[in-house]
């Protein structure tokens, strides 16, 4: 698919891969399109994320770079914020890249898992990211509030503001939807971090009007409530990436186990446990069958839920099943 191509897919106006349709869990990691292919399906993943993170990168550097010949016009600290703040998003591509790159290693006797876990990491590296700008963007508010600096070109300033928000808008539909399609919730996160920046891009508009209005503290404020929009990114985000760091899953991932295992007849799940290891899933489910029957019929079920499991978690990469009886929960 060319580059065209796939941005009018990925903003709506294209074709999308199909669903596991009925079978959603209700959270971003129900049924997500895909392509089917003999290409393995991280490495696919990752060149797809790859590409999200390049396109992000650059409409985020043209943004900024708008944004700073702005800044150097009107000296206002609002978009002085909102520019700090976009060039460190744009910056959260670089570990983002690596992680993907380092993604795509084959497992080794030293990592038998592969090298997944990268991607929390690079989260980690993102909220520190997101962390500087808001302490850089906050002084520079709180310095422009104690010492009073006019603010010109006002047109201009509100022009960049719309800018900003257009710009934050894109990187989020490209992040958010390719993010969801191969189940990275750093890349999830950082979407919804740049829909949220493009709204106090909005709110640099607003400290413009003000100034217009004959209020010239309404720079600063409107910086120093960006700011704080930015602390309430950092605290969202660190969230959700120590949740994955921790072993977290989303409840619906649960559910979607045991409702995979009802359409076979016969078993029972006793226990159900699943971990992220980047944007793959890995789960182990215990299960009961009728004691009296034969191995083999056995085995043959649990071969049919394992299938049902990749039916409907599209982003499981290994479903361990072992047997247990119905009253010793989680035995071996």
């Amino acid at each position: 698919m060319s580059a065209g191509a796939r941005i009018l897919d990925w903003f709506g106006f294209g074709s999308h891969g199909h669903d596991h349709g009925g079978h959603g869990n209700g959270d971003d990691h129900g049924a997500h399109g895909h392509t089917h292919g003999v290409i393995d399906a991280t490495i696919a993943t990752t060149d797809l994320g790859i590409w999200a993170i390049k396109w992000s990168f650059v409409i985020l550097a043209v943004t900024a770079l708008l944004q700073m010949g702005v800044v150097a016009l009107s000296g206002s600290v609002a978009l002085l914020a909102d520019t700090i703040h976009n060039v460190g998003d744009a910056t959260t591509a670089i570990p983002l890249w690596i992680a993907f790159m380092l993604a795509r290693r084959l497992p080794t006797k030293t990592f038998p898992y592969g090298l997944g876990r990268i991607e929390d990491l690079a989260g980690i590296v993102i909220v520190l990211i997101i962390l500087f700008s808001a302490i850089v963007a906050g002084y520079q508010a709180i310095d422009r509030l104690i010492h009073p600096h006019g603010v010109t070109h006002l047109g201009w300033l509100a022009a960049a503001g719309i800018v900003g928000f257009l710009g934050n808008e894109a990187v989020a539909v490209f992040r958010i939807r390719i993010g969801r399609e191969i189940n990275s919730a750093a890349l999830i996160a950082d979407g919804y971090h740049a829909r949220t920046d493009g709204l106090t891009s909005l709110a640099v508009i607003a400290g413009a009007i003000g100034v217009w209005l004959g209020f010239p503290l309404a720079d600063p404020i409107v910086g120093l409530l960006i700011t704080i929009a930015i602390f309430g990114i950092v605290w969202q985000s660190a969230r959700s990436v120590l949740t994955r760091m921790l072993d977290g899953v989303e409840p619906g991932v649960i559910d979607e186990i045991h409702h995979a295992a009802e359409h076979i007849p016969g078993i029972h799940v006793v226990d159900a446990k699943a971990r992220w290891i980047g944007h793959r899933l890995h789960a182990d489910v215990a299960i009961s069958v009728d004691e009296t029957l034969p191995l083999s019929a056995a085995n043959k079920m649990a071969n049919s839920l394992e299938n049902e499991l990749f039916k409907h978690m599209p982003a499981l990469a290994t479903a361990n099943i072992r047997f247990t009886s119905a009253g010793a929960h989680g035995a071996a």
